[in-house]
Order: structure tokens, then sequence, then C-alpha cells
């Protein structure tokens, strides 16, 4: 977002609440909407999901977006208010955010290509046990992991599943991904890794055919993988906006004193 202009025109998206959805009427109403095409800043209306969901769909439009909470845990949403909109925008922080890609061959040799602002986990589909091979830029790092699964978070991503998976809170700024296991077996004492921005990942299915597992990036999955491949695009990156002194950074590093 250009900060040398005052931003005027908003869009405004809403999850299919009910409240979301009459939040949307009444700013739009109040507001006004300018379309997509022609907005400076998109509001988004809704819970967490929704907001991935909005990023998915809009970051080709390259406009920055601005959550405001019509759901339940918020995190990457702005407090909901009507007053004062634009000034809250116009004072807003901005986020920066660049998505993992990952690209997965299936049992068949399909290949799956997503995006994933969150993470990207691997999740095993029936009662056995995955059984994984890990190589970080080309190198074997762990030859056998017996687990439900494992995930490659990003900062932003750090404080959804990867946390409640018990890996690490990573801060915005630190050009970290955290690499962690889903219940691990064997080896029963390893916690995961914390691994460069840049680092290149390849996890391997072993024993594919009795254990299938799934790869899920974002609210992509895809069935029956053998091979994923896993690595921060720089190329692709979505603006997000937080209200003053109310970050993602801020709110990253608050999540780790939370009792």
């Amino acid at each position: 977002m250009n900060r040398s202009s005052f931003v005027t025109r908003l869009t405004f998206v809403a999850s299919t609440r009910p409240e979301a959805q009459e939040s949307r009427d009444r700013l739009a109403a109040r507001y006004g909407d300018a379309g997509i095409e022609n907005a400076q800043v998109i509001v988004a209306l809704g819970g967490d999901g929704f907001m991935l969901e909005t990023v998915h769909a809009l970051m080709a439009s390259g406009k920055p977006i601005y959550g405001m909470n019509r759901g339940s845990v918020g995190f990457l949403m702005n407090e909901f208010a009507d007053d004062d909109l634009l000034g809250r925008i116009n004072a807003a922080e901005q986020a920066i955010i660049h998505p993992l890609r990952m690209n997965a061959v299936d049992v068949q040799g399909q290949s799956h290509e997503a995006i994933a602002f969150n993470e990207v986990s691997l999740l095993r589909t029936t009662r056995q046990a995955a059984k994984l091979r890990i190589s970080v830029d080309g190198k074997v790092r762990l030859q056998e992991l017996i687990c439900d699964g494992a995930l490659l978070s990003t900062p932003m991503g750090s404080t959804a599943y990867n946390l409640s998976a018990h890996g690490p809170i990573i801060p915005m700024d630190s050009q970290i991904l955290a690499l962690t296991p889903i219940s691990a077996f064997r080896p029963r004492r390893w916690r995961g890794a914390l691994l460069s921005h840049t680092a290149r990942i390849r996890l391997e299915v072993l024993e594919g055919a009795k254990r299938p597992v799934s790869a899920v990036a974002d609210n992509f999955e895809a069935p029956n993988v053998l091979e994923v491949y896993i690595a921060e695009d720089r190329n692709v990156s979505v603006c997000m906006l937080f209200d003053a002194g109310r970050s993602l950074g801020e709110r990253v590093l608050a999540e780790q004193f939370s009792v």
C-alpha cells in the first residue's frame, strides 16, 4: 500500500456466517463498496479460516487485506468496530507474508502444486502410522520418522497447527521455518527443527501403499503422496494490515507469554 495516498476506497468480503454478512452490508452502506478492481484495501469479515480463504482467493489483486473478526478465534483479524474504519486502516501496520510452495507427487505419479501461508502438513490417513524420510537441502537428516505426520510452518502459521503439535512459536521477522513432528513414535525424543527460510525440504513417504499419507497446504489436500518438496516462494507476497500497536509480530510475541 502506498503510504503517500490516503485510503478512501474499500471493498468488503464476508464469510457465510450471518453476523459477517450483516456486518458487510452495514459497512458497505456506510463507507461505500468500490469493488475489487477499484478498491485500495480489501476488508475481510469472518474468522481466521476465512482470512486464509481471502488471501488465497484475492492475492493476485495485489491489494492489502484488512481483516475484522466476525468469527471465533480471530488471531489474524482486527477487532470489529463500525466507527473510524478509514482512520484505523490508514494508521495500520503492514505485514508482508511470503508463502510456502508445495510440490507433491502421488502414488500414480501425478504432481500437485499449492501454496500455504500457514503450513504444509503430511498426515496419515489410516490406522497405520506414517513413515517419513526427511531431507534438507539435498541431505538426508532423518532416515525414518514414525509418526502421525509432520508439518513445515511459516512464522505466521507457527501459532496455529504447529503450536498445537508442540512446535515453537517463531517471531515474524526471524526468517525461520519450523519443521515439527506430529505425535512422533520413533525417534521418540525428536522434537523437530528450526530451518532457514531458504531451506529446501523433501519429505519421502516410506511404505506408502501400506501407510498412506495426505499432503495438505492450507486448504488444499493431495491424497496418497509419495514425495513432497517444500520451499518458501519469495516471488509471491501478500500484504496484511493490522491495527497500530497490534501488529502481527506483536501478536506472535504476545502468544509466547499467554497463560
